[in-house]
């Protein structure tokens, strides 16, 4: 008897392992971690690097050296003087990068929407500047005589640029699964935010341009 109950003590000390075994096989394997968010490659960040570069250089070189009749004079009544055109770039600076950091950037990663912002770096590089279309901007990037100097305003304007960079050149965040709406061009990842900041600087350069060829635009 005594070697029946230790058979039984054996026995069941085998299928208790068994089935302890045979649950851990049946349990559904653990899942796979999320892959981790990606960063801007090396050449978007050059990209964006050289196009910010390359209209912060030409937005101060077309205010360089100008009097204050040249710096303030208006074409007409309902056009911006240089200096009004120059403040609504800084503004606009501000504004978007500040949107880019304290909203876009916050907000949740969405990259089952990057379908929707597909091809629009190329259209906002090269589609933003052209001025054949008018838009009207914004009241809060209107100029509203912000900075009483010209020097006043381009220090600004060099601090904001400069963060701007700094962030691109730095930045390990995936811009491009965080997307907000452009009133026109429609949904933007954080990227094309940035590369909006260098077009629309670009675009406004180029308006300094059409005031500076106006026929009354002062000679000094």
């Amino acid at each position: 008897m005594k070697i029946q109950w230790q058979f039984l003590a054996v026995l069941c000390l085998v299928l208790a392992l068994a089935l302890a075994g045979s649950a851990q096989s049946a349990a559904p394997a653990p899942a796979a971690p999320a892959p981790a968010p990606t960063t801007l490659s090396a050449e978007e960040r050059e990209l964006a690097l050289k196009s910010l570069q390359a209209t912060h250089d030409a937005f101060l070189k077309s205010i360089t050296g100008l009097s204050e009749k040249q710096w303030r004079f208006k074409p007409a009544p309902d056009r911006w003087s240089i200096a009004e055109v120059a403040e609504h770039i800084t503004v606009a600076e501000s504004t978007i990068f500040g949107l880019v950091e304290s909203k876009i950037m916050m907000s949740p990663a969405t990259p089952d929407k990057r379908a929707e912002t597909q091809g629009k770096d190329e259209i906002i590089l090269t589609k933003v500047p052209d001025r054949s279309r008018k838009v009207q901007a914004p009241e809060i990037l209107k100029p509203t005589n912000r900075w009483a100097t010209e020097d006043e305003l381009v220090k600004t304007f060099e601090q904001e640029r400069k963060a701007t960079m700094d962030f691109v050149r730095t930045t390990n965040e995936d811009l491009r699964d965080h997307i907000y709406p452009h009133p026109v061009l429609g949904p933007l990842d954080a990227y094309q935010w940035i590369l909006l900041i260098s077009a629309h600087s670009e675009r406004h350069t180029k308006q300094i341009e059409e005031v500076k060829a106006d026929p009354n635009y002062p000679k000094q």
